[in-house]
């Protein structure tokens, strides 16, 4: 450690832009780690690969002060034991989730797998800015001993042990922002889990097997808990499952993205709708039928079996048809009462998806204009999504699992976009299917809408204009008001004259963002370079056009640049920046101006000359110290330190 940086000081990060072809940016590149008997040649062949990597160095203190650490041996400093309000809740919670009830232990185990991967956290302990976060784990060891955690690849593999506990481990790594995601226990949450699993009327039969063929189907595992209550469990914080989908491993790479459309919304079906008066006997019934890929089921190339899951897939297609065809008639259609609209308050009733190519977000909100499309989830779509992408995905799987798990979710977009096309007029799905699978071949087409699955049936809304779908957005923003968080909403923007040159700014579409990256924060000062509470902070999401996402390969031949659009959002947005921007508020009209002007790379070159904090810029530090700052008092919970392995090289 002490080499690299002083390999940093010995050669220093060049001043001019783009850095020279040596330095590697690609996210699958090459990652060395020289020995420090292999450093002498690492340091000669890539004299420029001091750390920081590819950024400026540290300023003479903070080196001055890592090297006295590293001299001093680099002593490891226990952190403070837990205080006794900690370990109080602790007790609690533990005691709570290790009762020896048959229906403690089955609603503890459907806890676990789908709370594994979260930041938990007390919020009734007022412990900010250093707030105390948790992850539930597997222990051989009962509460009130040391944790011996069960470490398995996947959440649902057999513990190995006769006995399992569930302990709060606490956690002692900084928050990052690409992996955090927390989620709050409270007096109010045990209260709703008891309510959900525990006062509900049903019996547990026995408790489930660790087999795989059936551990990873939650359908199966869990058939004794009320499917209701697993839906509700995952509506009250849908925001958050949806983000272990983006989060985890599993998302990660343009393979993986390209799954999904660049911006989309997602609503849900409600909980107490006439729609799902049959959905556990239907669930029981088509089980089968839901089997999700799995290492053990897999081949080493992946097709054969996903030719499996396809015929799987078009089974229960077919009963799902059968399913809405034998629903009764009832009058939740006319004013989308089917529509789960959060009682009114809880802001997980609508989400946006941003893909940025190798990443994706997801927030709170209908954020930004119309998307091109949109999905509707039920309990069994929600689910399966999770199991598929999050609990059962193996990181560490051959890549006949992880091919699989990527072709499976095709067919669980699709089932998501076919049950939102059914809210439009009849006559007008066939169409709106063609216009989001433009090039794509029919048999593709025909599992979003047409010979695998179809609905014959009006949606029972009255329409009374001739763009239905923009005005099925407007009667599902009516329909979920006081639920829509519009923190990201730059209509919030409460400087008139700024609120309409970020409209301006979000109105640009078409060709000329082309060179835009993905996502870029954008910081209005009151005067250029200022570190002030008032600056104002947006993030820059570049919505790529495509004629479709139906193909695994040659992405790029279905781009669409005319399409492109920009979404324009209050704060931060995205865990991997690849752009920072700065302008004075007095010249924010010129960096519209400019953005609007775009024609080639050299022009987007000008561009960040002109408003950018480059990798090289000697205030790059202090410009991320000041966003930082800016991302913990705007949203202290959603905080974490940003990614800059992505940071453009421009």
């Amino acid at each position: 450690m002490a080499r690299m940086l002083a390999l940093k000081r010995a050669h220093p990060l060049p001043t001019v832009m783009p850095l020279p072809e040596t330095f590697d940016f690609a996210l699958d590149r090459k990652q060395q780690c020289p020995t420090e008997a292999q450093f002498d040649n690492f340091a000669s062949e890539y004299p420029l690969w001091g750390m920081p990597y590819g950024l400026p160095g540290l300023t003479e203190r903070e080196h001055d002060t890592l090297m006295h650490w590293i001299e001093d041996g680099a002593p490891y400093q226990e952190p403070a034991p837990l205080s006794p309000s900690y370990g109080e809740r602790i007790r609690e919670w533990e005691a709570f989730l290790n009762d020896d009830a048959p229906k403690h232990r089955l609603m503890s185990r459907y806890l676990y797998e789908h709370l594994y991967l979260a930041n938990l956290y007390f919020d009734d302990l007022d412990d900010r800015p250093s707030r105390q976060y948790f992850r539930l784990v597997r222990s051989r060891t009962a509460p009130g001993r040391p944790i011996d955690r069960i470490a398995t690849r996947l959440p649902y593999d057999d513990p190995g042990s006769d006995t399992v506990y569930y302990r709060l481990q606490p956690v002692r790594t900084n928050v990052l922002a690409k992996t955090h995601i927390p989620y709050a226990l409270s007096q109010a949450r045990k209260e709703r889990y008891t309510e959900l699993f525990l006062d509900a009327p049903y019996e547990v039969r026995a408790m489930p097997t660790y087999d795989p063929v059936v551990a990873s189907n939650p359908f199966l595992v869990f058939h004794d808990l009320p499917v209701l209550s697993r839906y509700r469990f995952l509506l009250d914080d849908a925001n958050l499952f949806i983000m272990m989908f983006i989060k985890g491993p599993s998302c990660r790479g343009p393979v993986a993205l390209d799954v999904i459309d660049d911006r989309f919304w997602i609503f849900f079906v409600d909980p107490d709708s006439a729609v799902l008066d049959h959905l556990t006997e239907f669930l029981a019934k088509e089980s089968k039928h839901l089997w999700l890929p799995t290492e053990e089921g897999a081949s080493r190339l992946g097709l054969v079996s996903w030719l499996k899951y396809s015929s799987l897939q078009k089974e229960f297609l077919k009963a799902k048809q059968a399913y809405l065809e034998n629903l009764p008639a009832n009058d939740e259609s006319a004013d989308l009462a089917f529509i789960w609209d959060g009682r009114g308050r809880n802001k997980n009733a609508a989400l946006t998806v941003f893909r940025h190519t190798d990443s994706a977000s997801v927030v709170q909100g209908l954020v930004g204009s119309n998307p091109k499309t949109a999905v509707l989830l039920s309990y069994d779509l929600f689910e399966r999504i999770y199991y598929l992408l999050v609990a059962g995905f193996d990181v560490y799987g051959f890549m006949g699992h992880q091919l699989d798990s990527r072709l499976y979710m095709d067919f669980l977009r699709m089932e998501g976009e076919f049950n939102f096309l059914l809210l439009l007029p009849k006559q007008m799905r066939e169409k709106e299917r063609d216009f989001w699978y433009r090039d794509a071949h029919q048999s593709v087409k025909d599992y979003v809408y047409g010979s695998r699955i179809h609905f014959d049936y009006e949606s029972g809304i009255d329409y009374r204009t001739d763009n239905p779908k923009s005005e099925l957005f407007d009667l599902l923003r009516q329909r979920l008001t006081g639920a829509l968080n519009q923190d990201y909403d730059i209509g919030g923007e409460t400087d008139p004259v700024l609120r309409a040159q970020i409209e301006a700014l979000s109105r640009l579409r078409g060709h000329r963002l082309a060179w835009l990256p993905e996502v870029a924060f954008l910081a209005v000062t009151d005067r250029a370079g200022a570190d002030s509470r008032e600056d104002r902070w947006y993030t820059l999401i570049h919505d790529d056009g495509y004629s479709n996402i139906a193909s695994l390969f040659d992405q790029e031949a279905r781009r669409l640049p005319d399409e492109d659009g920009l979404t324009v959002t209050r704060g931060f947005v995205g865990a991997y920046p690849n752009a920072f921007y700065r302008v004075d508020r007095a010249n924010l009209p010129q960096f519209v101006a400019a953005l609007a002007g775009l024609t080639s790379e050299q022009d987007y070159r000008k561009f960040v000359e002109r408003f950018a904090v480059r990798r090289t810029s000697p205030d790059f530090w202090s410009h991320s110290d000041q966003l930082h700052r800016a991302y913990q008092t705007n949203a202290p919970l959603e905080a974490g330190l940003f990614d800059y392995n992505r940071l453009e090289n421009r």
